[in-house]
C-alpha cells in the first residue's frame, strides 16, 4: 500500500453514524476561544456529502432568524465531537440544493419509515 494511503487510513474516523442528504443532524463541534474550548451544536438538514476518504465533507443548512445558514464540515475532523442523526429524510437525489429556494411547507422533507 502507498505510504500516503496508510497515513490517511490511520486518520479516518469510524465512530460516526451513517447519514446522507435529507437527514436532519446535530453536529457537536469544538470551538476554541482563546484559552477556552467549548462545544457548539449546529442542527440542520444535510444538503450533500462530497469527496471520499480523508477529505470528505458534508454541508448542513439551517434557518436562523429567518435567514438560511449553511456550514461545511470535514467528516474526519478532530474538531467534530459527535454527530447525532435526528431524522432520516426521504429524498431522491444526492444533492438537494433546491431547498435553498424554498421556504415554509415546500421546504419540508418526508421522513423515512
Amino acid at each position: 500500500m502507498d505510504l500516503v494511503k496508510q497515513i490517511e487510513a490511520s486518520q479516518i474516523r469510524t465512530d460516526l453514524p451513517t447519514f446522507g442528504a435529507g437527514d436532519n443532524v446535530s453536529v457537536h463541534y469544538k470551538i476554541k476561544e482563546g484559552e477556552k474550548e467549548r462545544i457548539q451544536v449546529f442542527q440542520g438538514t444535510v444538503l450533500q456529502r462530497r469527496n471520499s476518504g480523508l477529505d470528505e465533507t458534508f454541508t448542513v443548512r439551517k434557518i436562523s432568524s429567518g435567514i438560511g445558514v449553511e456550514r461545511i464540515f470535514p467528516i474526519h475532523s478532530p474538531n467534530i465531537d459527535k454527530i447525532d442523526v435526528n431524522r432520516r429524510g426521504k429524498v431522491r437525489r444526492a444533492r438537494i440544493f433546491y431547498l435553498r429556494g424554498r421556504s415554509g411547507k415546500s421546504a419540508r422533507i418526508k421522513e423515512k419509515r
